[in-house]
């Protein structure tokens, strides 16, 4: 299939390279250009533009947050206005509900179609194709897209004929990973207190009760203090509790571990914790409790 690709950060970039070596076509941008080397280097064609990776039957965008997304495809040579008719946009980014909501209305009134195909796994996973993809969409667009969720994804989960479905399933996600985070640097603030050995703690821990991934992942990451390269950054996690939060108050859900965790983040960045991994508000339990 001809697709391009929007956004080439740590998840991207693994993502589209999975596509090329699958055998698409493939027709990469990025604001900074130096990131598309690497994927030219494989076979990509480079864009110079948003628009110039808008021409094949569809375009995936993988950005940070609604601001990005909005400005590629809202723009004046954006998705909307370049995009072929019946063409479909997938957006695997964690984005906003309503942002959603506005992406589909947008792309229907254009005679295009939306996909919100947001993904579970870290960059390591995106680099390996063992993402899990969440979607949402028209069945006949998903049907199209099936393909290229194999090229990136070990399992695609089909929630809903409406996109922004997959975006709730999407944060909720996150927010069940915030707060295994959380819980587990609580977890690890009283044991350590204690004496007992972190990485110890940790192995009792996933061996028995806790054998998953989340766990292992996240436990080794607080157990080490390793932090730094962040494979998903402070501001990011910051920034999906908050629309969790949002998607939840226009539901009416209460939802008070998000709120507690949304005041962890602000308090993580506001120490200087900008560049470390979100993982790093696991630590925050132990240094309130004088460790």
């Amino acid at each position: 299939m001809k697709i391009g690709f929007l956004g080439l950060g740590q998840m991207g970039a693994g993502m589209a390279a999975n596509l090329l070596k699958a055998g698409h076509e493939v027709t990469v941008y990025n604001r900074s250009l130096a990131k598309t080397e690497p994927l030219a280097q494989q076979g990509a064609k480079v864009a110079g533009t948003v628009a110039d990776a808008c021409t094949g039957a569809a375009v995936y965008s993988m950005v940070a947050d609604d601001k990005a997304l909005e400005a590629m495809a809202f723009g004046a040579d954006g998705i909307l206005a370049s995009l072929p008719k019946n063409a479909i946009h997938i957006s695997a980014s964690t984005i906003s509900v309503a942002l959603s909501e506005k992406l589909t209305q947008a792309h229907a009134k254009a005679g295009q179609r939306f996909v919100a195909a947001p993904v579970f796994g870290r960059p390591e996973a995106a680099a390996a194709a063992k993402l899990f993809v969440v979607a949402a969409g028209a069945p006949a667009a998903l049907a199209e897209c099936a393909p290229l969720f194999e090229a990136i994804g070990q399992r695609s989960f089909i929630f809903s004929e409406t996109p922004s479905v997959a975006n709730i399933v999407k944060l909720s996600g996150n927010f069940l990973i915030g707060s295994v985070i959380e819980a587990l640097g609580e977890a690890f603030a009283l044991t350590g207190k204690a004496g007992v050995d972190a990485h110890a703690y940790l192995d009792l821990l996933t061996s028995t009760l806790f054998n998953a991934p989340v766990y292992k992942t996240y436990g080794g990451l607080i157990a080490g203090g390793v932090f730094e390269p962040a494979g998903f950054a402070a501001p990011l996690g910051q920034k999906d509790i908050r629309l969790t939060l949002a998607a939840a108050e226009a539901l009416n859900v209460p939802m008070p571990i998000a709120s507690l965790l949304r005041d962890r983040f602000l308090t993580l960045i506001a120490q200087g914790g900008e560049t470390l991994d979100w993982s790093a508000i696991g630590k925050l339990a132990a240094k309130d409790s004088g460790q």
